[in-house]
């Protein structure tokens, strides 16, 4: 059975008009929540850390900016947009001790509470809103007149909980495009496996193995970086505008007959058994362990494949490609990491 969509008429923003919103971080997904929800007409105050360099570019935005502990004690509706890896932390020392009954903690991504580093105590909201997108472009489609669909999901609360979730969904721009309710479970689980194993993981393996095999074969690595890499995003949006169908109605018939008879020979079962692999580990919580154990030992191993990554020969041939397309922003590797 098809999941119920919401739109802008299921939801209620006056929810949320008479209450304090805080966001804590200013990062991807805490600057965009803040600035959306203002501009829907919300009363918002940012919340950060003594030292944080994100306070004055909350500041020059508009924002009152105070204390993690301070934005807890006087919001209503806390939405920990925080690192996975400094959300316990931050709860144990700030967002615990001045938690009350009936408040609302609200994530975008539900690692933290299904994999319980945080546990929230039963008197008050914990609900979901995970827009399906990156901070940037809920913002901007959000300027646009636009919005990115989202999920929404209550952990835990009372009746007001999903109205709460809704109407934050609404605040920020999801509504418009459709909202599906979700729990924190599954829009954990599934949102792991995509980033491993097709839209993160997947899609960068995929694009350096088939341009080393390129240029291992001889040809330039200029050609193998717009083959691999650069004429991709052309391919996913036609399949964001009308799916791998429509993708295929818009390539010629060369191309089809390559896609249909090579492409599962590539991607063929035995990759499918290591998705369901994949999956399993973060299931089982396996992967979630090993990730902690990750940040708590100092992002060793993690540092090091980062690092590799940015060594290999596809990232320069890009940057100096790039450098050529005046129209492509610039954007550099260091400091893009959420904020907070």
């Amino acid at each position: 059975m098809p999941a119920k969509v919401y739109t802008d008429k299921d939801a209620d923003l006056g929810v949320l008009k008479k209450k304090t919103l805080a966001v804590l971080g200013f990062g991807s997904q805490g600057h965009a929540h803040a600035l959306n929800l203002k501009e829907s007409g919300c009363k918002v105050i940012i919340g950060l850390y003594e030292g944080s360099k994100s306070i004055p570019v909350a500041k020059e935005k508009g924002f009152e900016v105070v204390t993690t502990a301070e934005a807890v004690r006087r919001a209503d509706v806390i939405f920990v947009a925080i690192p996975d890896t400094k959300q316990p932390a931050a709860y144990k020392k700030d967002i615990a001790p001045n938690l009350k009954p009936g408040k609302t903690l609200l994530f975008s991504h539900g690692f933290a509470i299904h994999f319980k580093t945080i546990v929230p105590p039963k008197n008050v909201n914990v609900i979901l809103v995970a827009p399906k997108g990156p901070g940037h472009i809920v913002r901007r489609q959000f300027l646009e007149g636009k919005g990115v669909p989202a999920l929404i999901g209550v952990y835990q609360g009372g009746k007001d909980a999903r109205k709460i979730a809704l109407a934050w969904a609404k605040g920020v721009g999801g509504t418009r495009a459709g909202v599906i309710e979700t729990s924190f479970k599954e829009e954990t689980e599934t949102d792991l496996f995509g980033e491993q194993t097709v839209l993160c993981g997947g899609a960068s393996a995929l694009i350096q193995a088939g341009f080393e095999t390129l240029v291992e074969a001889g040809y330039q690595p200029e050609m193998a970086y717009f083959e691999c890499l650069h004429e991709l995003k052309l391919i996913v949006d036609l399949m964001n505008e009308a799916g791998i169908s429509g993708m295929r109605f818009s390539i010629s018939e060369t191309a089809k007959w390559g896609d249909v008879s090579v492409g599962p020979k590539i991607v063929d079962a035995s990759v499918k058994k290591r998705m369901k692999q994949a999956l399993k580990d973060i299931q089982t919580g396996k992967f979630a362990k090993g990730w902690v154990k990750e940040y708590q030992t100092g992002y060793k191993k993690y540092n090091a494949l980062l690092k590799k990554g940015e060594k290999h020969q596809i990232e320069k041939t890009g940057e100096r490609l790039r450098g050529l397309m005046p129209w492509m922003k610039k954007r550099s590797v260091k400091g893009v990491q959420a904020a907070y």
